[in-house]
């Protein structure tokens, strides 16, 4: 701790050192992580059309991850279009999306990209546009203090370092993310990232999500993930307590291993998961594609409906038509043969405007 001049402030040791990896229950930990994560994306390549599902695995994250720092919003309505959102839920239902977007445009800059403070701040900068937040120096390292837990400095739980500090602690996180020349198991590197990021806090607002954010990046810059397949929120949210306390504890009793453990077995648990999920998706898709053999001629446009379902499982008449380039008529009569097969159900009860979910499919990520 670090006496400033109202209050005194955490300032972390730099990570860009040698590290020793000595623990047993800390080793075997890492190799059943390793393993868990190796099927993962092994079980990912083999799926056809797998960016139709990682679709809904990003907006799973980007709700949950969201829904640790207070937003409200569920995946039922985050799979909605925005015109569909109660008012009253619209920043909420804004901040889960933004998410989305900055993680698929990370992503996508990673091609041209090294994970650097660079693109963190990009991603920030995203992340915050037009909702909660928006006045917080987005896509900017903050300039002036922060706190964590508390009404104001006099009373909060955690204080980040000086302000004055950030520029230099987070270029040593970034030499340290691409530091080859420093033998780290990549799941133990990202976890000792993750942690100096929270420690850090970087930003004004939104460095939880940005700080499980920054661990798929990672793992898809690393080529430890061919595709962002693994998101450890769920897991955050499930543990909440043990995550904040293992976080705090480094900082109270220097114990870095016990973080560690408890990261290692959120990359295990979150893998399982995530490759029974796919296993699901699998045989869900199995079972409906022998369901729509019953169309006839219409099978080819019932494939390419279903494959349309798998990426938007909220669904109207004109959306399905626009989409997939029919007419309304042949829309409306498509979606009445996927209800009439139990694979969508109507949601509002109207006769006009109606909205369809195709419900066996989200219950596999909630």
């Amino acid at each position: 701790m670090v006496q400033q001049i109202q209050y005194k402030s955490f300032e972390p040791n730099s990570i860009d050192m040698q590290w020793q990896i000595d623990v047993p229950e800390l080793t075997f930990l890492l190799s059943q992580a390793d393993r868990k994560l190796g099927e993962l994306n092994a079980f990912s390549q083999l799926i056809p059309d797998v960016d139709f599902f990682i679709k809904m695995h990003v907006l799973k994250e980007g709700t949950t991850s969201s829904r640790i720092e207070g937003t409200q919003t569920n995946i039922d309505e985050a799979v909605r279009k925005e015109e569909y959102i109660r008012p009253e839920n619209h920043d909420d239902w804004r901040e889960v999306h933004n998410y989305v977007q900055a993680m698929n445009e990370a992503i996508q800059n990673l091609q041209v990209l090294p994970l650097s403070n660079r693109l963190l701040k990009q991603t920030h900068k995203t992340l915050l546009q037009g909702v909660r937040g928006t006045h917080k120096l987005p896509g900017e390292f903050r300039s002036s203090q922060n706190w964590i837990g508390g009404n104001s400095l006099a009373d909060a739980t955690s204080i980040p370092p000086h302000f004055e500090n950030v520029g230099n602690l987070m270029s040593d996180l970034e030499v340290f993310l691409n530091n080859i020349n420093v033998p780290v198991p990549h799941l133990i590197k990202i976890g000792i990232a993750h942690y100096q990021f929270e420690t850090i806090h970087p930003f004004l607002d939104g460095n939880g999500r940005i700080a499980r954010l920054l661990i798929t990046l990672y793992l898809v810059s690393t080529g430890l993930l061919n595709r962002p397949t693994l998101y450890l929120s769920d897991f955050f949210e499930k543990n909440k307590t043990l995550y904040y306390d293992n976080l705090t504890r480094v900082r109270t009793h220097n114990d870095i291993t016990q973080w560690l453990k408890f990261f290692l077995e959120g990359i295990r648990i979150t893998s399982e998961s995530s490759i029974q999920t796919f296993k699901n998706i699998i045989a869900l898709r199995a079972n409906l594609e022998t369901k729509i053999i019953s169309l006839g001629k219409k099978q080819a446009l019932a494939k390419s409906f279903l494959r349309l379902l798998y990426s938007e499982p909220i669904i109207t008449t004109n959306a399905a038509a626009q989409t997939l380039e029919i007419n309304n008529a042949t829309a409306a009569r498509l979606i009445e043969n996927f209800v009439d097969l139990g694979i969508l159900i109507e949601l509002t009860g109207f006769k006009r405007n109606r909205i369809f979910a195709f419900e066996d499919y989200m219950k596999l990520f909630r």
